[in-house]
């Protein structure tokens, strides 16, 4: 706004103060007397001023509520919120061939580690360079054992957002849906089940679901069963999941990884990932009830080069640090970063090296202590006998970073699964009852992972009398 002119000024009896282009600070300017007024604002003297002081008292003797619904509105207490489930998202550029998603309803099974009685979801078209267009989305509690898509009855409930059933997720971009009530329990099963209008070309979702999902043409967002539904193993524009903290003492622990945290090799449907078998120890002691899972493991994840899906820096904002009510985080990556070098030797390419590892892990525990989230190292596990994998030297560099994971007091705490899953004999082979096939664990290897955490980790901050690093 620029000033009026002397004649201007004087016509109406007004003082004006010049204000910089940031504006005045507390929102409220000064005169050279010294009096204090609302910003951008004229004051008026004489008989204009008298005019305007007569109209604003008749509006605050007749119309108190005009002033008072401004003066009084009390402060709202912003809803506590904690992440009870999510999976990180990747790039596809085509979905099963055997299903259609465009004007179908897909119905998609997660296992949650927190329960609750109010539920958000997070939908996203992170990698879409089109719209997701969503005619409406459901939730259920699903029929146990999953396996079937079946609901159980008077659990269905409808999700909206801002009050619509409908919604266009635009390119590259999340939303979160209004809350519902639908009480669980901790590690329930629930159906969520969109039916689609039309899907972007580039597709966000998760290939490592290890759990069916369902889909059939048309409108079923409220079938009770789908019998005849195709099955696909693959989440598709789901990302996560939370519930409402009603007491305020929830928390969650993300655990970014690769396909060991993504669950290779585990049965579909079972939920027996290291980090599910985690989550049921979590439950089953009174002092760690409150600390949901987020897995955000994706296969063939690397920490310093695109792979299967973005490398785990580019990712490290939207997998951890965006996270609802994440307090801890279990960092396990770096494998695929020493494997890879054997093909890359091959083509004569660049590879990680233990100190561009190490160097990776450090901008982590900087970025994720910034907000306040303790950071726990995970010890790489051995790989001697993976084929296309194994290299002396690869190994050597393993050795290297695991000491540094143990010993350079750079992370809040370490899990040691090195430790607790090689051979005896030969320390850089997985012990043979917990091999797959010498890079992944067995099913028997998943359980001693999770075994293998000592639950006081995720104690409140002030139990655990250990503070953040900063």
């Amino acid at each position: 706004m620029s000033d009026p002119s002397p004649s201007q000024r004087d016509a109406v009896g007004s003082r004006w103060t010049a204000t910089s282009g940031r504006g005045v600070e507390r929102g409220q300017q000064q005169t050279a007397l010294g009096d204090r007024r609302p910003p951008c604002s004229v004051w008026l003297s004489g008989r204009a001023g008298l005019f305007w002081f007569a109209a604003l008292f008749c509006v605050a003797v007749c119309a108190p509520g005009l002033f008072s619904a401004q003066i009084a509105a009390p402060v709202s207490t912003p809803t506590r919120w904690v992440g009870t489930w999510a999976t990180s998202p990747r790039p596809e550029d085509k979905p099963d061939p055997s299903i259609e998603l465009a004007d179908a309803t897909l119905r998609q099974v997660v296992h949650v580690s927190l329960g609750g009685r109010t539920v958000r979801l997070r939908v996203s078209n992170a990698f879409g360079t089109t719209p997701l267009v969503l005619y409406g989305v459901h939730l259920a509690r699903a029929v146990t054992p999953i396996g079937s898509g079946a609901i159980q009855p008077g659990s269905d409930r409808e999700f909206r957002f801002n009050g619509a059933r409908a919604v266009t997720v635009p390119p590259g971009a999340v939303m979160l849906s209004d809350p519902v009530e639908l009480g669980f329990p901790p590690l329930a099963d629930l159906a969520i089940s969109m039916h689609l209008k039309s899907v972007p070309v580039t597709l966000t979702g998760h290939p490592g679901s290890r759990t069916n999902s369902y889909v059939v043409s048309g409108d079923r967002l409220s079938d009770a069963e789908m019998a005849t539904a195709k099955k696909t193993v693959h989440w598709y524009f789901i990302t996560g999941l939370d519930v409402v903290d009603a007491d305020g003492t929830a928390a969650a622990v993300v655990v970014l990884g690769d396909s060991i945290t993504d669950g290779y090799g585990c049965t579909t449907d079972a939920n027996n990932r290291w980090t599910d078998e985690l989550a049921r120890r979590l439950q089953a002691n009174p002092r760690t009830q409150r600390v949901g899972v987020l897995n955000h493991g994706i296969g063939g994840n690397r920490l310093l080069r695109d792979g299967l899906g973005p490398n785990a820096l580019a990712r490290f904002d939207r997998d951890v640090i965006c996270q609802t009510g994440v307090r801890w985080l279990v960092i396990l990556e770096g494998i695929n970063d020493l494997g890879t070098r054997k093909d890359a030797l091959a083509k004569g390419e660049s590879f990680a090296t233990a100190a561009d590892v190490i160097a990776a892990y450090s901008q982590m525990i900087e970025r994720a202590h910034t907000h306040g989230i303790r950071v726990i190292g995970a010890t790489i596990l051995p790989f001697e006998g993976s084929k296309n994998y194994w290299t002396a030297d690869g190994d050597e560099d393993r050795r290297t970073i695991n000491t540094w994971i143990r010993t350079s007091g750079r992370f809040d705490a370490v899990i040691d699964f090195e430790a607790a899953l090689r051979d005896r004999e030969n320390p850089n082979r997985l012990a043979a009852a917990y091999d797959n096939d010498h890079l992944h664990p067995s099913l028997a290897g998943y359980v001693a992972m999770a075994h293998a955490v000592d639950l006081a980790l995720f104690l409140a901050p002030a139990e655990s009398g250990k503070p953040v690093k900063r």
